[in-house]
């Protein structure tokens, strides 16, 4: 063998590098560990709870498609571009919109994969045995040290006995340094604990927050409202299809076809306002009945306040607003009579100032031509005012009140467009067609309860009265009770976590030495370290802790005014 031979072999052998992870690991498996681990933060499940508070915004101060469609529309075209932009950002079907529902969901899976590993934490901790005595009981933010009569086993028991309702743990051990003889050198530990309830109630809190949301969850996709506007003359409605209702909201598990059926009419409204003009209090007084109600004595009353729902086969049926109906009638040349009852829309909430409109067609045989028939149509639009207020010749309404009720029309005469077949608004006349001159004004006037005017052929145009009518919202919530209890269940957790304080103690007895104590009058005496520690603040145990400390350890347990207060920490 060659010097070389032998240098090389006398060189240690170099390390194997480690082997690099295989890039699955590197580029895809940990990326999607630090993710979930971030995403399950409670610091990430409070940031996405303030997002989702945040992201409600916009459905509280702007109109949602789908509770008002048509001030939705009208919102957006009287902002132009803006609006259009809104629209396409979904801030007009908000709680509906991709970006809330990922909110939504995202803020669910934060708090599962946060409270699971919790909840399994806090499992074991009751079961556990209290921590046992740290080394230096002198260094905690509580601590008392003191001399009392009897061996530290009868101490112990003393003070495990005056530590009811706390988790006791008592450990006996021999510690060579205080005595060659293991009598003397007996140390006995007391370990208590209490406030494991302080933990559950937050757990429950934040488990009946995971509850509330699933419920809500729930709710939207089984749950369904339908709103109606009724004249309260005894109209009503059967809940038996989607197309007795002005608008229709389901969720996505709702087709329409397996509504809870039960029928409701508004016999009569009545309403009450304060001095400035504001609503007071709605009555809506309604009748009604489970299924088909065929006889008089399955109907039943119910008066129908704000705030106070009509509760009917799991359905609840609500008020949301009023306005006044004017009935028109229309005497053709021919003496034949046709009277339409018109919801009329308040512009003005304070003076319930509303307007609308109304279309009659002709009587049939009074133009055989089926053209001139469709010229001869009467449309009536304009305002009512409940309680009249000219200013000039233009009618306003000093309060909503109807004391003097009258309306400002202005009636037209030719094709309302009712043989078309096309949606119109149910409130106001198609301009295309008073543009085009299909529809073409015959007169402007103003007219008192029980006045009427007369166009140039003949036709009379009578203002017959008004009558009230309600619009009314059926909603299904199947999940309204969870969410209840939900609610109630956050509160009480909520409660019990700032409530109850988490407190530990540990208490060290030994064998005192007689010479150290300068005693040697044949007693046993025991030195006593009390050591106590808060978990929830830096000192945490208030006034006094000292004097109730001490209770623990006197024959008899202390005053029993002492011993009370110390169960009470």
């Amino acid at each position: 063998m060659t010097r070389a031979d032998t240098a090389l072999a006398d060189r240690p052998a170099q390390p194997t590098p480690p082997r690099r992870p295989h890039w699955v690991l590197r580029r895809v498996l940990w990326p999607l560990r630090n993710l979930w681990r971030s995403l399950t933060s409670m610091r990430t499940a409070l940031v996405l709870l303030f997002l989702l508070a945040l992201a409600a915004i916009p459905g509280a101060l702007l109109p949602q498609r789908e509770l008002n469609e048509q001030k939705t529309l009208k919102y957006i075209s009287d902002h132009g571009t803006l609006g259009t932009w809104m629209d396409k950002l979904q801030l007009f079907d908000v709680f509906s919109s991709a970006w809330f529902t990922a909110i939504y969901v995202l803020l669910f899976v934060s708090l599962v994969g946060c409270l699971t590993p919790r909840l399994i934490e806090h499992a074991k901790s009751l079961r556990a045995k209290p921590v046992a005595a740290p080394r230096n009981l002198s260094r905690l933010p509580r601590h008392l040290t003191t001399t009392v009569d009897g061996d530290p086993e009868e101490i112990a028991e003393r003070v495990s006995t005056n530590l009811r309702g706390w988790r006791r743990n008592v450990v006996v051990r021999n510690d060579a340094a205080t005595g060659d003889d293991a009598a003397t050198g007996k140390v006995v530990e007391v370990s208590a604990e209490k406030g494991y309830l302080r933990e559950f109630g937050n757990l429950v809190f934040h488990f009946a927050l995971l509850a509330l949301l699933v419920s809500i969850a729930l709710g939207k996709l089984y749950g369904y409202e339908g709103t109606r506007s009724l004249v309260a003359d005894g109209e009503g409605l059967c809940n038996t299809s989607t197309a007795v209702y002005d608008s229709f909201r389901a969720g996505a598990m709702v087709d329409g076809t397996d509504l809870n059926h039960f029928c409701f009419k508004v016999d009569a409204f009545s309403a009450t306002f304060l001095p400035n003009g504001q609503p007071d209090m709605y009555d809506a007084k309604m009748s009604y009945t489970k299924g088909a109600g065929t006889s008089a004595g399955d109907w039943h009353q119910r008066s129908v306040k704000v705030n106070d729902p009509l509760r009917v086969a799991g359905d609840r049926v609500y008020v949301l607003g009023n306005g006044f109906a004017p009935t028109f009638t229309v005497t053709f040349p021919n003496g034949e009579k046709r009277t339409q009852t018109a919801l009329f829309i308040p512009d003005e909430l304070q003076t319930m100032l509303s307007s609308g409109a109304v279309r009659f067609d002709t009587p049939a045989g009074l133009y055989p031509d089926e053209d001139v028939r469709r010229k001869n149509q009467i449309a009536i639009e304009g305002l009512f005012a409940p309680t009249a207020d000219y200013q000039g010749t233009l009618l306003s309404s000093s309060s909503p009140v109807p004391n003097d009720p009258q309306v400002a029309i202005r009636i037209y005469k030719g094709d309302t467009g009712l043989d078309t077949g096309l949606p119109q608004n149910a409130y106001s006349l198609d301009q295309s067609l008073i543009n085009q001159g299909r529809l073409q004004r015959q007169a402007q006037v103003n007219l008192a309860k029980g006045a009427s005017t007369t166009l140039a052929d003949g036709t009379v145009v009578s203002f017959d009265g008004y009558q009230r009518w309600v619009s009314v919202q059926v909603s299904h919530d199947p999940a309204q009770d969870w969410v209840l209890v939900s609610a109630v269940a956050m509160l009480i957790g909520l409660l019990v976590s700032l409530l109850v304080r988490r407190r530990r103690i540990w208490v060290r007895l030994v064998p005192a030495d007689s010479d150290r104590t300068g005693t040697d009058d044949g007693k046993r005496r025991t030195v006593v370290e009390i050591g106590g520690l808060a978990r929830t603040d830096q000192a945490g145990w208030g006034e006094g802790f000292e004097e109730q400390a001490a209770g623990l350890v006197e024959p008899g347990g202390g005053s029993a005014k002492r011993m009370s207060r110390w169960r009470k920490l």
